[in-house]
């Protein structure tokens, strides 16, 4: 695979940004099985969690190497503490990760832009990124993939200790607003349920993980508003890299499989 550190001017965002990229390459070299065919790359946005930035997936998994099989494109943004939103008191950043980035990417590289060749995952705040993307945005992605996400913190802000909800009112505002707003994993599921086109939902998380009840609650609720889900839970497992190598590269498999 290449790997591209693409550094370009935001206007969504005013500054200087910086993306990883991987893409296909027709041969790898030693020990990596390479896919790159005539078509173009399929596209996976891989979406980092809240302490992490754009460099992690390839610092801590496999994730070139899963993806050299495939023929598929991985871009990974940095989106700082944002939580994927526009901040109130801060940054745009649901508009640049949901419009601005997808339409540099395709303006700088030869990507597929078919639905059915887009996919996007993340971890923890990221696999909150990824699934607000899928569930506002159904008829974008064939598949969207969280592991051990931060999918229900919404409603659980009360339970949040008080340093930490300064900075959620820096991004959010008026706390009390959020839960049934465009921010809320619960409500988007619920009100675009009658989608005409719905991604393959992947959920993960380990059963020792302080997410884990988030994902007990999400998955229920996926599945009464009729998302086609999948979903994983591997015992004893706490919110670790172990545990994100070994499901970023099940997601990949799981795509292509399909």
């Amino acid at each position: 695979m290449a790997f591209l550190q693409v550094q370009f001017f935001s206007e969504t965002l005013n500054v200087a940004s910086t993306v990883n990229v991987i893409l296909p390459e027709g041969s790898q070299g030693i020990g990596v099985t390479a896919s790159a065919g005539a078509e173009l790359p399929k596209v996976l946005y891989l979406l980092h969690g809240y302490s992490d930035d754009h460099s992690i997936w390839m610092r801590r998994t496999s994730v070139e190497r899963y993806a050299a099989a495939h023929n598929l494109a991985v871009i990974m943004p940095a989106v700082n503490h944002s939580f994927y939103c526009n901040e109130v008191y801060g940054e745009r950043y649901w508009d640049y990760v949901s419009e601005e980035l997808p339409r540099i990417m395709h303006r700088f590289f030869r990507l597929s832009d078919r639905p059915e060749d887009t996919y996007v995952a993340g971890l923890s705040m990221g696999g909150y990124g990824a699934m607000r993307l899928a569930l506002t945005y159904p008829e974008r992605f064939k598949a969207a993939a969280s592991f051990s996400g931060a999918v229900n913190t919404i409603r659980e802000l009360a339970s949040i200790p008080a340093i930490r909800q300064d900075r959620w009112r820096s991004v959010l505002g008026d706390l009390s607003k959020a839960p049934g707003s465009e921010v809320d994993l619960m409500h988007l599921l619920e009100v675009n349920a009658s989608a005409p086109k719905k991604p393959h939902l992947y959920i993960s998380c380990g059963t020792a993980d302080f997410l884990y009840g988030q994902h007990q609650a999400f998955v229920p609720a996926l599945q009464k508003h009729g998302w086609p889900v999948t979903h994983y839970e591997e015992p004893g497992i706490g919110h670790e890299w172990s545990f994100w190598d070994t499901q970023i590269k099940a997601f990949i498999e799981m795509i292509f499989s399909e």
